[in-house]
């Protein structure tokens, strides 16, 4: 599966900031922009699995309906 966020890059001083505007806590500095870019996706990266992890445990054992949902903006 292959989704696409806003990521937003900050140059301060020697640092560039990143953060995405969709989800909250995918936050990081980094000395280049390309590191930013890196450490970026790798944030998004375990959010995602994290989350996933988190949502798993809270259904184990309840009786839901899982599906896909495409939204488009």
């Amino acid at each position: 599966m292959e989704n696409s966020f806003t990521a937003v890059f900050e140059k301060i001083d020697d640092w560039y900031i990143g953060y995405v505007q969709e989800l909250p806590g995918a936050n990081v500095q980094e000395r280049t922009l390309e590191e930013a870019r890196e450490s970026l996706r790798e944030a998004i990266e375990l959010i995602l699995i994290s989350n996933r992890e988190l949502a798993e445990q809270q259904i184990s054992g309840k009786d839901v309906v899982r599906e896909q949902i495409t939204v488009k903006l």
